[in-house]
């Protein structure tokens, strides 16, 4: 009986499968991956120290993306991240710290963009 595939042809599927895959590897190094969520940074002016309260905060940027504690004090983070490799990366964080009664004490606002 004939073989369906000679030794060539299993060779050329075998490089075939190589190159397939080395295509969609490097296709995903090119690529670029994001953390966080979305806020409006346009809208940092807005909060006034010692006035905006949490509440004030949640309405112009929504849910935080991390809450924490900084010396015993709430602070909410806002921030995307996306990285590229053969790119500028693009990112901006906003963490607010906020005094016992749920207003802002002082707020921290860092971005790539221009």
């Amino acid at each position: 009986m004939k073989k369906l595939f000679p030794k060539r042809s299993a060779r050329a599927a075998k490089l075939s499968s190589l190159i397939l895959i080395g295509g969609l590897a490097s296709t995903q190094l090119t690529g670029c991956f994001t953390v966080g969520q979305e806020f409006a940074g346009s809208r940092v002016p807005e909060i006034k120290i010692g006035q905006t309260t949490r509440q004030e905060i949640t309405d112009i940027f929504g849910r935080p993306w991390r809450t924490g504690m900084e010396d015993g004090k709430t602070t909410w983070t806002y921030g995307i991240y996306k990285y590229s490799l053969f790119g500028a990366d693009d990112t901006q964080d906003l963490l607010i710290r906020f005094d016992p009664q749920g207003v802002v004490r002082s707020y921290t606002f860092s971005s790539t963009r221009k």
